[in-house]
């Protein structure tokens, strides 16, 4: 039966997706995961029979809902759709994406625009995370166009703040969920650390890399791609998140000095199983996050370039990635490293569509009746 759905496509960050509303979808799991899958046209490597881009990095959906928490003004499940498979994945967060909500959240109604700068806070559902959130709205309009660039993205656009709060532990409830600074796993050191999103940081070299390869250079290396798996999948169980074969996370990250004199660290973002094209928001912060932890392999790699010091909290993170770089600021309430209060980064945003997207559905999804 065909079926259809308001929408809107937005670019968030350096991804690009439809944003929907949670509650014009099925209350059950597998009708909700079948509905983004139609959305999206999984199976096919092109999507061609939906919004996909063929690429993880455009099968993405924000889906929203009004907020389920006292404090936030809109709650946001984010879903990875697999491409040629039919994998949806509710696990992780995505902070590109999220750089799009509070956008969506205006132009729908959701959330009254104030003049020049509207601040709103948003109830992340993948892991029950806040984040602030401030979008230029000048007139009481949401206004895309500026001249902040972000690395990954062509031209330039309206700077959209975004501030994570109590980063730390947001699938594990850990900073260090295998309780350890430094792993050894199949003879490789390595750190696994979970603040915006779980994570396993590897040195490029212990896999032979010299850690500035392009993604493609990467993802040719089948021999290497196939350890990174196996460290992963051993990480997983170490951070109690047991058998995460069938999961995106952890996100194995591969790290080495910068190439640039202004850099903290040079990174290779895995999601997980491809080299990711730039650098995701909730790696970037985890990685930013994981400097100013003594003794974990980012500390230790960018105390070893000169990039940090050993007697300071690390305040301001660049990261290079393939398509240039991120900075990322980290604020620490205290003096203690593992409690970092809040960590910020810009992001922008665009609007690229608005109508309905129509789907063909089995009789067996039962989709809520629309007010």
């Amino acid at each position: 039966m065909m079926h259809s759905l308001p929408c809107i496509i937005l670019r968030g960050g350096t991804s690009r997706g439809p944003f929907l509303r949670l509650d014009h979808l099925p209350k059950d799991d597998d009708g909700r995961r079948e509905v983004l899958r139609k959305v999206m046209g999984s199976g096919h490597v092109l999507q061609i029979d939906g919004l996909g881009g063929g690429n993880s990095l455009t099968s993405k959906i924000a889906l929203i809902a009004p907020p389920s928490h006292p404090e936030a003004d809109v709650d946001y499940l984010f879903a990875q759709v697999d491409v040629e498979g039919d994998q949806v994945d509710f696990s992780p967060n995505c902070g590109n994406m999220l750089a799009a909500v509070g956008p969506y959240a205006i132009e729908t109604g959701m959330v009254e625009a104030k003049d020049q700068v509207t601040h709103l806070r948003i109830h992340n559902l993948n892991t029950r995370t806040l984040i602030d959130c401030q979008v230029p709205t000048p007139g009481g309009r949401v206004a895309y166009q500026g001249d902040t660039q972000i690395s990954g993205v062509p031209g330039a656009g309206n700077a959209i703040k975004l501030g994570f709060l109590g980063a730390v532990g947001a699938k594990t409830g850990k900073l260090l969920p295998s309780g350890q600074v430094i792993n050894v796993i199949d003879g490789i050191e390595v750190t696994c650390l979970d603040s915006a999103t779980p994570v396993i940081l590897i040195e490029a070299a212990s896999l032979g890399w010299q850690g500035n390869e392009t993604p493609a250079e990467m993802d040719a290396n089948l021999e290497a791609m196939a350890r990174l798996e196996k460290i992963r999948l051993k990480a997983g169980e170490l951070m109690g998140m047991g058998d995460v074969r069938g999961s995106v996370l952890p996100k194995p990250v591969i790290l080495s000095a910068p190439r640039t004199d202004t850099g903290t660290l040079c990174t290779r973002y895995f999601v997980p199983h491809r080299c990711h094209g730039a650098l995701a928001v909730t790696g970037a912060i985890t990685l930013a996050v994981a400097t100013s932890v003594p003794g974990t392999l980012a500390n230790r790699i960018a105390l070893a370039a000169g990039t940090i010091t050993a007697d300071s909290l690390t305040q301001h993170v660049q990261l290079e990635h393939p398509a240039g770089f991120l900075d990322v600021e980290v604020e620490h309430e205290n003096t203690d490293p593992m409690t970092p209060s809040r960590v910020s980064l810009l992001r922008t945003a665009r609007k690229i569509m608005s109508g309905e997207v129509f789907i063909d559905l089995p009789d067996s999804v039962v989709m809520p009746p629309r007010t």
